[in-house]
């Protein structure tokens, strides 16, 4: 299939388009989202932001290893050639993958550092991993002996040889500059075998406002690349953007989905910081709000992305993911957030989510260096769960991800998860939204539509993202007294 023309797709599909603002309109009479329109991602729990200051004995002096010893393993580098206008993480910016750079050499000891006090804290001489994600910030952003030097180093402390799948976040200029080929040897080399490209949108207008460093034809040629090195490729592009029109959406994901790569992954802009950092965005939006599409345009982006990768065989594999061959997918996502298997990540901002507690590293690079320097882990904010929290934490990440595996379910909790929510889970599937799968439980067509929302109901009345008078008076307001689902 190729769209010849998008208006002619647009009137085509415009029932469907509509029928889903409808969806919209209605949940945000019900309370299930905000009057506002706006949107909150369900990426942990609780989020990210609302971790209470705490330190690493309290957090891992009791802390038992899982039964296999193995963990699904992230390594975090804040560096990126310059700020793009959505991104709400710190990081540093420069051009630092043309020579070694002091900033870079200093943060690859810390984090060599980071990981052997880590492995002194827990007691083991290497991590065993069952996964790998290198994400950022842009992780290719070194020179070639440095990425080599930083995989090294890793391997060193991480044993590799049980991983399923090696990931790496990349930025497309980084795979194609005059170190480009280099650096995917490299990749190769050390195991690499699935790739993110962040090419966020195949409109050069588009990426200009986002004050991307890269234009579309440096992101084909990093697809053809990758391609051709035989990387497990997954794609990543963001709607709602202010300047995005449904008609040029419409355009690039026709686009997007005829150039054979594995996966396509697709966000919502968020404008509100969701992260450790304000991004200018919300600066732009309050500058120029005419061109911010409105949610309802939003929604329909969405819904017509679905519709055009279903019809070029494309499906929802992992929330917001989409892929032709169901096992192509990220095993680290899954693992970390379907089984909640215990995870450990290293670098500024990084995070360990274990299964019964969570690790926040600083988001301060000075303190990050601080407390390594003294010896100690760079760990500042997290949380030893309550059963209270152990039981939605259970629930939301592989509801908001996948479908909840209810054997894992009840050996994470102690709790059949029908005896976990049982009022609030009935009326979600009278609402359409949730169902029984047999072994699992999970979102409908609908409610993944609108999985952060649902997520949201599942949530401790203190870690609701928005507040009481945002949301309408209706049966699904997330604040509602209801003894399963919120403290009265």
């Amino acid at each position: 299939m190729s769209i010849k023309s998008e208006e002619t797709w647009i009137a085509t599909h415009r029932e469907r388009l509509e029928a889903r603002v409808r969806d919209f309109t209605r949940f945000r009479e019900l309370g299930l989202i905000v009057r506002s329109g706006d949107f909150f991602p369900s990426v942990h729990y609780p989020p990210i932001t609302m971790y209470p200051e705490t330190t690493e004995e309290a957090l891992l002096d009791d802390y038992v290893l899982p039964p296999d010893g193995r963990f699904d393993v992230y390594l975090h580098l804040p560096f990126c050639e310059q700020r793009c206008l959505f991104c709400h993480y710190p990081v540093k910016f420069g051009r630092f993958g043309d020579k070694t750079h002091p900033e870079t050499e200093r943060y690859l000891d810390a984090l060599e550092r980071e990981m052997d006090l880590f492995r002194r804290r827990l007691g083991i001489e290497r991590f065993q991993a069952r996964s790998i994600l290198v994400g950022g910030g842009t992780p290719t952003l070194l020179t070639p002996a440095q990425l080599d030097r930083m995989l090294t180093g890793f391997k060193e402390r991480v044993d590799c040889s049980h991983v399923t799948q090696f990931n790496f976040d990349v930025d497309p200029g980084t795979l194609t500059d005059r170190y480009g080929a280099e650096r995917r040897r490299i990749l190769r080399e050390h195991g690499v075998d699935r790739l993110t490209i962040g090419v966020q949108s195949l409109d050069d207008a588009i990426l200009r406002k986002m004050h991307r460093p890269h234009d579309v034809a440096t992101a084909l040629a990093s697809i053809e690349a990758c391609q051709a090195d035989g990387f497990q490729l997954n794609i990543e592009f963001i709607f709602g953007y202010p300047g995005q029109t449904l008609a040029g959406w419409v355009r690039m994901i026709d686009q997007a989905a005829r150039l054979g790569v594995d996966e396509i992954q697709l966000y919502r802009l968020k404008i509100e910081a969701y992260g450790d950092a304000q991004g200018p965005i919300d600066k732009i939006v309050r500058l120029r709000p005419q061109e911010l599409p409105a949610f309802e345009e939003a929604i329909r982006m969405k819904e017509a992305a679905i519709e055009i990768l279903a019809e070029h065989g494309y499906t929802e594999n992992l929330r917001r993911v989409f892929s032709k061959d169901p096992s192509k997918y990220s095993h680290y996502a899954h693992n970390q957030c379907c089984e909640l298997y215990d995870q450990v990540g290293f670098g500024l901002t990084a995070f360990s989510s274990l299964r019964d507690r969570f690790l926040l590293n600083t988001q301060s690079f000075e303190d990050y260096y601080r407390r390594i320097e003294s010896g100690r882990l760079p760990v500042n904010r997290g949380l030893k769960r309550g059963l209270d929290d152990q039981k939605r934490w259970a629930a939301v990440l592989p509801l908001k991800n996948r479908d909840i595996d209810k054997a894992r379910y009840l050996e994470l909790t102690g709790i059949a998860f029908e005896d976990a929510f049982p009022e609030l889970w009935d009326q979600l599937v009278a609402e359409g939204l949730v169902e029984d799968k047999g072994r699992f439980a999970g979102l409908t067509r609908t409610g993944a539509f609108f999985a952060d929302e649902v997520c949201h109901q599942f949530h401790a009345r203190s870690y609701i993202p928005f507040e009481p008078d945002e949301y309408a008076p209706g049966p699904l307001n997330p604040y509602r007294v209801r003894q399963d689902s919120v403290e009265a």
